[in-house]
């Protein structure tokens, strides 16, 4: 949990609780909100001004590593040796988000309504801290998660998910007794697929317009996160109209 002086709380190793753990961007607020086409455009600039690459080929680079590493950055630190925290100053930490994204009091309602006696609420995110912990702020609900694993930009080597070490610093950050007491929701079809794939149990967000996959990344697959009261409602408080 985030203390007083915003600091995430280390995990007690005795707590046996599985752990809830939720995707950022795209997850805890509608795509609507355009912050990825935001996010895509400020990729592409800094390519072309760090790489000297004309748009087209700003856009090709950026999608090519995305779907290599599943993560551009990951990529520009590979092959090209980009300084990763600049690139977050350029590009994560210059979007306007505080234009875009405000509190949220459905989604509050949702991580209060959690029983924190049965499951513990985690962020897990390929972005650098400092944008999940803005997120979260600006969606009024950076109190309600008892930690947050994220992609660390000033590592050695960049690690994220889809990969496994990601997921398994996440289980372990986290403080997971074993993978199946870890659930999981995240926008992305690869990242679903592989956390099922370890073990976990995975929840697969589209947005209401998406069309469904041809195969099911996971093993749910929801449009709205309220869904997730009437998948697991044993995660949930009662209320005097059943699950909360």
């Amino acid at each position: 949990m985030m203390g007083s002086d915003g600091e995430f709380r280390q995990p007690n190793a005795d707590d046996r609780r599985p752990v809830f753990f939720f995707d950022v961007d795209n997850c805890l607020y509608s795509r609507s909100k355009r912050v990825h086409e935001m996010m895509q455009n400020l990729i592409d600039k800094y390519l072309m001004t760090h790489l000297s690459l004309t748009a087209e080929d700003a856009f090709r680079l950026h999608q090519t590593y995305y779907q290599q590493y599943g993560l551009a950055l990951e990529g520009l630190v590979r092959h090209h040796r980009i300084d990763p925290i600049e690139y977050n100053a350029e590009v994560d930490d210059a979007l306007p988000l505080e234009q875009v994204i405000s509190p949220d009091p459905h989604l509050r309602a949702l991580l209060l309504d959690l029983d924190r006696s049965r499951v513990r609420p985690w962020l897990f995110t390929n972005a650098y801290r400092s944008h999940g912990e803005r997120v979260v702020r600006l969606l009024g609900v950076d109190d309600l998660f008892e930690g947050m694993t994220y992609c660390d930009y000033a590592a050695p080597s960049i690690v994220c998910k889809p990969h496994k070490a990601m997921f398994d610093r996440a289980q372990a950050e986290a403080g997971a007794p074993a993978p199946d007491r870890c659930y999981f929701v995240d926008d992305s079809y690869m990242n679903c697929r592989k956390a099922m794939e370890l073990g976990w149990t995975a929840v697969h967000i589209l947005e209401p317009d998406d069309p469904a996959p041809t195969s099911q990344a996971a093993q749910f697959q929801i449009r709205s996160l309220q869904e997730l009261r009437h998948i697991f409602p044993h995660f949930f408080k009662k209320s005097k109209f059943g699950t909360a």
